[in-house]
């Protein structure tokens, strides 16, 4: 057998520092990026030449060619097939049943499953494909929150044996204590990197109270930053477990520590959080007896449980999450003194509410919808899906029959789009099912209209606010408070033009809902500078322009640091942070001779615009329906002071953040009482689904 050294991809790296648990720094020998990461977990190596030096990852690939080439030239393998009869004998470096890999150092093992891959040549722990392999379980078990036990099942590793024979399945505690740990390690330090050179940042703080058990929930603390070329962005900094008696102060003396370790204490302009989700557990609102969900009988029981909770007892989740007990006034007084102005509500949270409250205020609409519900079920499940998608072809609507509802179909909004779509055609799916007693009748449908139609506003608010993200956690979009001011206005002027007959408490508490939770918006400075300062509105919205300029220039003043440098902060703990000033555009080369260029007059002396003169030239604009960030990012040299709070006002966000998204999901896939296995390190899995595309895209 020939002699062939060992192959390493830390052979095209230069190791700098070595510390503890094998942690290890390296700078790569051809750019000299620093790479941190385990000695034990190569992947970062592996994916960097192969991401950025592809000759010399083709060469790493090659040496290992050669070296598998070198250990089995002559060594055949003889191998029985499942009948025990037949016999074959190839040669180890041919890789039976392979994926198109490389192959491994020739190790003579037998593969989980059986024999369908028995006796091939294994693939080395550092090799690329076993690598990349383990990576992408790794991805699995996070991006679905799975439990990191299912790499020990028979099923899964007789599917790895299936796909790759020379893959070498790795033990839970390995991705558990070592692969998945590091994968955070590399997300922190990626954040703290981009967090270091933000421009400006706003914080969100979630709190999830959704699991029982050893554990009372999760805190997820989410910051919103701009780069310096204006992209926006989102990163998960923490996701820490509470325990039972964890205080408004404990939780935010979690927050701090949070924000030192990550470096954004004082940096912060505004923080998003709401206190009375620390007091209650807060499931979606869902329209009252409307189920939108697969109607298999093993679901259908965990199903109609939820939407009980959910819908048919909304008044009771209303008065549970926002009641007058000591314990929501100890999380508001917390709240107060530990964020004082900075805090900021959700604003489709209280827009939710507002839905929330307007139907538990009308129990004549629970008989409709349930049969509605029903008579939706069984359409799915009569109807041709070819039929069916003529009816619902809808983003986040269900079809084609039964068990293929999503998840973004089990919130209130998407469910009035299904219903709209279901009164719509109740003619064409009545003559498709045929005749039956769930057919609707005429008042059932005159009542279910009229709250569709009371209730379609609102529904596009929160798609507004919203986007596309509901049924996909991994899309990283960012609305800005600058919708809601025009939101509310929108409501306001539907609400007063709207008439209910059939359902008039509906009404009445959409605008009491309203007026309490909203219409403080459209007299807040913050709101009226975030929605001027974007290009769209600007001040067409107001009924009262001088005065709300006034208000604006007050507002501007207090966050323009070139404006008014000895103004004191507002932000985060008093601790302001300004970005250094742009560099000045550079001047041409070439200098004017005096008297050759005599004839030519001078330029005058371009004195800079004050705040007020800033203000003017951008409203005298049209508005336009660019993008509010591409906006200011051409517009910074023409009005600088004005963009410095744009900076400042696009980061807070509008609607929840992914994080959110992911404990609703959590909720609803890891219940244990039903039985299923609660992944150990949930808060881990957590983390790195939140910040998927920090590490994988």
């Amino acid at each position: 057998m020939a002699s062939v050294s060992k192959v390493s991809i830390l052979d095209y790296f230069n190791i700098v520092f070595e510390g503890e648990n094998g942690k290890i720094e390296s700078n790569c020998k051809a750019c000299g990026t620093r790479i941190q990461a385990k000695r034990s977990v190569t992947s970062n190596f592996v994916t960097h030449l192969k991401r950025k030096h592809q000759a010399m990852y083709d060469d790493f690939v090659k040496r290992k060619d050669m070296k598998r080439e070198g250990y089995s030239t002559g060594s055949l393998h003889t191998f029985t097939t499942n009948g025990g009869n037949n016999r074959y004998t190839l040669p180890i470096s041919t890789g039976v049943g392979g994926g198109g890999g490389v192959g491994g150092t020739g190790t003579l093992e037998g593969g989980a499953g059986g024999s369908s891959g028995a006796g091939v040549s294994k693939f080395d722990r550092h090799d690329p494909r076993q690598v990349l392999i383990s990576e992408a379980i790794a991805k699995m078990i996070v991006r679905d929150l799975q439990s990191v036990s299912i790499v020990e099942n028979q099923g899964f590793r007789e599917l790895l044996q299936l796909l790759e024979p020379r893959y070498t399945p790795e033990p839970q505690h390995y991705i558990q204590s070592q692969l998945l740990p590091a994968y955070a390690y590399q997300a922190q330090l990626a954040t703290r990197q981009a967090l270091a050179s933000a421009q400006t940042l706003s914080l969100s703080l979630d709190l999830w109270r959704g699991l029982s058990g050893a554990t009372s929930g999760y805190l997820g603390v989410t910051c919103h930053f701009l780069t310096s070329d204006w992209q926006m962005h989102s990163a998960l900094l923490a996701c820490l477990p509470l325990t039972g008696g964890s205080s408004g102060n404990r939780v935010l003396s979690d927050f701090d520590e949070v924000c030192h370790s990550h470096g954004v204490s004082g940096r912060a302009f505004r923080v998003v959080a709401d206190p009375f989700l620390a007091t209650s557990t807060v499931k979606p609102c869902c329209l009252p007896g409307f189920l939108v969900s697969s109607p298999l009988a093993n679901m259908q029981e965990e199903d109609d449980e939820e939407e009980v909770g959910n819908g048919n007892n909304v008044e009771e989740g209303i008065k549970n999450g926002h009641g007058d007990g000591g314990d929501e006034r100890e999380w508001e007084d917390s709240w107060e003194r530990g964020l004082g102005v900075c805090r900021v509500d959700c604003f489709s949270r209280s827009l939710e509410q507002c839905v929330r409250e307007g139907l538990c205020s009308c129990p004549q609409l629970s008989s409709a919808l349930a049969k509605a519900a029903c008579f939706y079920n069984y359409i799915t499940s009569a109807v041709p899906p070819e039929k069916l998608n003529q009816v619902f072809d809808g983003p986040g609507l269900m079809m084609g029959g039964p068990g293929n509802a999503s998840l973004a179909a089990r919130h209130w909004a998407s469910q009035l789009k299904v219903l709209r779509r279901l009164l719509d055609s109740v003619e064409f799916l009545e003559e498709m099912s045929g005749p039956g007693e769930l057919a609707l009748g005429v008042s059932e449908r005159a009542l279910l209209r009229e709250l569709t139609d009371t209730l379609e506003p609102f529904t596009e608010a929160w798609d507004m606010v919203h986007g596309d993200r509901p049924g996909d956690t991994q899309t990283e979009r960012h609305a800005s408070i600058s919708l809601a001011l025009p939101c509310v206005l929108g409501l306001r002027k539907h609400l007063s033009e709207t008439s209910t007959p059939h359902c008039p408490s509906l009404l009445v508490a959409l605008n009491q809902a309203v007026e309490h939770r909203l219409a403080p918006i459209l007299e807040d400075p913050l709101y009226i500078t975030a929605t001027t300062l974007d290009p769209q509105f600007k001040l067409t919205w107001s009924s009262n322009p001088d005065w709300h300029r006034q208000i604006l220039l007050e507002e501007l003043s207090k966050h323009s640091t070139a404006s008014n440098p000895r103004e004191p902060n507002t932000d985060l703990h008093s601790q302001s942070h300004t970005p250094p000033a742009p560099a000045p555009s550079p001047v041409s080369s070439l200098s004017r001779p005096c008297k050759l260029f005599s004839f030519i007059k001078q330029r005058p002396t371009t004195q800079a615009k004050s705040l007020e003169q800033e203000l003017a030239a951008y409203l005298r604009e049209e508005p336009t329906d660019e993008e509010a960030l591409h906006y200011w990012q051409r517009k910074a040299i023409d009005f600088p002071l004005l963009a410095q709070v744009a900076k400042k006002a696009f980061t807070i966000p509008a609607c929840g953040t992914v994080v959110e998204s992911i404990f609703t999901t959590a909720g609803r896939c890891l219940r244990p009482e039903r039985g299923r296995v609660l992944p150990k390190n949930l808060e881990t899995l957590i983390y790195l689904k939140a910040n998927y595309t920090l590490l994988w895209t």
